[in-house]
């Protein structure tokens, strides 16, 4: 290893080290230490339905017990492709209890890299939510050959009916015993095109359950004693699960945590967050994928801490953060950006409608009684007078008036409450004059921002990817505390938080306890503690590039210290990527894919802290130009890289490079673009590796045109039938069902 020689730690009593505990112990710990009757809330069409902790552990020690009935073994592996909701939480903590390795499948990965995860890990038992996830992948079942359970969580009344279904079972009855020959009918015309499967003569048995019937099974052999043995053959530095993570070939690569990985950087990210509540007095509203890492290591905490979870979705988030009110509440950068969107949105509409130069309201002008803050609503603010500066006279209205001039007091102050809160800095403390005015923006207008989140919200946990500086100083300035971190997967979430006075924005915070930093010669971030992965499982040879002999994790991403020890990062050593959605990209499949194209010089994806996967595709032009010479199109070359049947021809390749891909990785725009690469320009390396970074900086306006969506190509206003009509030859591409992500 080579770095500098400075190595960075977490601040003085920001945060504690508790190794040695299981995850299974941390709601033990909870249950004694703080019973909460509304622990676990999860919403349903008739409401929300509570479960008290008390009542968790119960149900997991049954599904520990029943689990074990099944003949699984410690250390087997058991998947969960399950929505991210109280069942989830039940089946990842009833599995560890049980002495199992858990491997959770992200719901938006390929049916294909579902039946490879299911095949890399060996797993026997597979929990998943319903039977409309169980009814897409049935058909692909008979490749993964070591399973032999499947148990569903969410069943209908119907359930023995559909089970006679799917099974080879001839009686519908309610069976008291689970039968043994309650085997799937998989079909035999559906193996995976990519898998070389051999034939099995014998038909493979995999029994299917419900959830319930699994824990029925635990509750007859339930007792102080057998809570007692589960408990005491665990081990904290046992592997509890693999979370599977884009490879740098394309395939899925998992990452293995322990217990303690996973339960200590819990204990040491809560315990850095000051004046943290124990028991209700801490309401969390939870709807990021349970799949990944940094929303599951969240909901730990939570269950350390007591707290009262209420399990939310995507679709319903809005509403619910109105509902549950929470006081914390963990995210993506991607929600953050849309709010603040909205916000800057308002005030360009605003300004447009001012008819009379854009007015200026001054503060000191405005005239109110002593007590006025403390009785501050919208009919003293009535009261008040407004000086608008407009062209070089003074007007002296009040509100009234100011409508008159097509100037809302609402629209005014909006947009003046934005100037105030752009001005915040985290980490200084406002004086004089630009504090009164917080003060007075925050009763007028932070509290309706702030009304957005729920009212309540004292903490909001960023991650998943870099949020924008100017976005934490705004939010800030509003009362809304934003913690932004930095982690990995194979970190087992945060190795730094921004946190109570260690918080700046334009950074990812100081290291949580436990970790140390240190940045390498070329810039790479490295990080040891007792959080990272053991290794990627079944490849060494990855895992000895990722933890050097020191120890020393290396994270391919660039940064750097402020002076006051707080972590930017600076950009990637690595290619793979993160989008403002929490994903990672890699980006080295799609490129190759497109790449063996005659009609494709370089292809080099771009999004990393973006919405969405974008890319640049530079055209080999004496292959591209006969190519249009032979279906009739003769043009110069700025005007053949506009031309629509030019744009649906690399669409169609775009599409098959896609194929195969989880949908958040795919490419959803792109640009033609005319560049040549070379050492000379700095687009390629000696090595002739492309430098992403220069690729960056040179067609930085290419990039952000595609992000803003202006209308990059004429193609965009040409429709389909216009294109198969326009170009004698339309090349289309279907992409095979087991190749697309999951419907979920």
């Amino acid at each position: 290893m080579s770095c500098t020689n400075q190595i960075y730690k977490a601040p003085p009593n920001s945060g504690q080290v508790v190794l040695g505990r299981t995850l299974p112990s941390l709601l033990d710990e909870a249950c004694d230490r703080t019973p909460n009757s509304r622990a676990f809330n999860q919403f349903t069409q008739t409401g929300w339905q509570a479960l008290s902790n008390h009542e968790f552990r119960t149900a997991v020690t049954e599904l520990a017990l029943g689990l074990l009935n099944l003949q699984l073994k410690a250390g087997d592996c058991i998947a969960l492709l399950m929505h991210s909701d109280v069942n989830f939480c039940i089946a990842d903590m009833g599995s560890l209890l049980a002495g199992l390795v858990n491997v959770p499948i992200d719901l938006t990965q390929t049916i294909e890299h579902i039946i490879f995860i299911l095949q890399h890990t060996e797993a026997k038992a597979l929990i998943i939510s319903d039977l409309d996830l169980l009814s897409q992948i049935i058909p692909y079942l008979q490749n993964a050959s070591d399973l032999q359970a499947v148990i569903v969580a969410d069943v209908s009344i119907e359930w023995y009916q559909r089970r006679q279904q799917l099974t080879c079972q001839q009686s519908g009855e309610k069976d008291q015993i689970i039968p043994e020959n309650l085997c799937l009918s998989l079909p035999t015309s559906h193996s995976l095109a990519a898998a070389a499967q051999s034939v099995i003569d014998i038909p493979q048995c995999i029994q299917v359950f419900s959830l319930e019937e699994i824990r029925s099974q635990g509750r007859k052999k339930i007792s102080e004693v057998s809570f007692q043995e589960l408990n005491t053959k665990l081990i904290a530095n046992n592997l509890a699960t693999i979370i599977y993570i884009p490879g740098m070939t394309g395939e899925p690569q998992g990452v293995m945590l322990t217990h303690e990985n996973l339960s200590a950087n819990a204990v040491a990210m809560f315990t850095g967050i000051p004046d943290l509540g124990l028991g209700t007095e801490e309401i969390v509203l939870s709807f990021l994928p349970l799949t990944h890492v940094f929303a599951r290591v969240l909901v730990y905490g939570h269950i350390k801490y007591g707290h009262s979870i209420y399990f939310s979705n995507s679709h319903r988030i809005l509403k619910h953060l109105q509902e549950v009110k929470p006081t914390i509440f963990a995210t993506v950068p991607l929600l953050l950006e849309k709010v603040y969107s909205k916000l800057l949105e308002v005030e360009e509409k605003n300004q447009k409608r001012v008819k009379l130069p854009r007015p200026h309201i001054t503060l000191s002008s405005l005239k109110f009684s002593t007590n006025w803050v403390r009785k501050t609503s919208l009919a003293t603010w009535r009261e008040a007078t407004v000086r608008l500066s407009t062209t070089g006279r003074t007007l002296k209205t009040h509100l009234t008036s100011a409508r008159r001039f097509s100037v809302p007091l609402s629209q005014s102050l909006m947009n003046w409450a934005i100037k105030i809160a752009q001005k915040y800095e985290l980490g200084k403390i406002p004086q004089r004059r630009y504090a009164l005015m917080l003060k007075l923006a925050d009763r007028l207008v932070f509290s309706q921002w702030r009304a957005v989140f729920g009212s309540n919200i004292k903490y909001l946990i960023s991650g998943g990817a870099a949020l924008k500086a100017e976005i934490a100083n705004l939010f800030a300035a509003a009362g809304i505390k934003i913690l932004q971190g930095y982690g990995l997967t194979e970190t087992s979430s945060a190795v730094t938080c921004n946190r109570g006075q260690f918080n700046r924005a334009g950074t990812v915070g100081v290291a949580i306890a436990g970790v140390e930093i240190t940045i390498a010669e070329d810039g790479e971030i490295l990080t040891r503690s007792p959080y990272i992965t053991q290794g990627y499982y079944k490849n060494p040879q990855a895992t000895q590039q990722l933890i050097d002999a020191e120890g020393w994790l290396h994270t391919g991403d660039l940064g750097e210290f402020t002076s006051d020890g707080f972590l930017k990062i600076t950009g990637l050593k690595k290619s793979r990527f993160k989008l403002s959605t929490g994903k990672y990209v890699t980006p080295q499949p799609i490129e190759s894919r497109l790449e063996k194209s005659p009609l494709i010089t370089k292809a080099v994806t771009v999004g990393a802290d973006r919405k969405f996967c974008a890319m640049l595709i530079f055209p080999n032009l004496d292959n591209l130009q006969q190519q249009a010479l032979s279906i009739g199109i003769d043009l110069p070359t700025e005007e053949l890289l506009q031309h629509p049947c030019i744009i649906a021809l690399y669409q169609a390749l775009v599409d098959e490079a896609n194929c195969h891909l989880p949908h958040w990785s795919t490419v959803k725009k792109f640009r033609l673009i005319n560049a040549k690469f070379t050492v000379e320009n700095g687009l390629i390396t000696i090595n002739q590796h492309v430098n992403r970074d220069k690729v960056l900086e040179v067609f930085a306006e290419e990039i952000n045109a595609i992000y803003e969506d202006k209308r990059m190509q004429r193609y965009e206003n040409v429709t389909i039938e216009q294109i198969d009509n326009l170009c004698p030859v339309n090349q289309r591409f279907s992409c095979p069902a087991f190749a697309q992500s999951l419907s979920s």
